[in-house]
């Protein structure tokens, strides 16, 4: 089994979700590769995607629509799981947020296994945030990693369940 974990990401925050996902997946007994989405030419040599992107006003970064453009033929062939990563609170950790309007339009035609949002992280201090950002939102780190590493244990068990009941035909 080999996953692609690929990521958009304006100032780093998502790709270290990506990064935890990846160690997570491998941890499992996965061959996991952590790649911008930017950077990936192809996925014809991955068996399943994770996918996700930072949000900014409820839709996800450019790189990863581009993604889902030029990859989505072999995306509907593969298993698919996506993320987004954004709000700067604590919602993310006491309830499933759907996939905003505009990320559902453009991600639909995938037919995913499944979405998950998770916090988001500004700090002072961060290359690329001026201080009116930091004036108008909340600043700190709110992404959860327990919940994220429990979330990419749930993706390995169900990669290795269909794996085995493959292996069993």
């Amino acid at each position: 089994m080999h996953v692609l974990v690929a990521f958009a990401t304006k100032h780093g925050s998502t790709g270290e979700i990506a990064a935890a996902i990846g160690s997570t997946l491998r941890d499992a007994g996965i061959e996991a590769d952590v790649r911008s989405a930017r950077d990936v030419s192809t996925i014809t040599p991955y068996d399943a995607v994770v996918l996700g992107s930072a949000l900014y006003s409820a839709h996800w970064q450019r790189d990863a629509n581009r993604f889902v453009k030029r990859h989505l033929a072999l995306l509907q062939k593969r298993p698919v799981w996506l993320f987004s990563s954004g709000p700067l609170d604590h919602s993310a950790e006491f309830g499933d947020i759907p996939l905003t309007e505009h990320v559902a339009a453009e991600v639909a035609p995938i037919g995913a296994r499944g979405h998950r949002t998770f916090g988001g992280r500004l700090l002072e201090g961060t290359p690329g945030v001026d201080a009116s950002m930091l004036a108008t939102h909340r600043v700190g780190d709110f992404r959860h990693w327990a919940h994220i590493e429990a979330w990419a244990r749930e993706i390995a068990e169900a990669l290795m369940a269909e794996a085995a009941s493959t292996a069993d035909r």
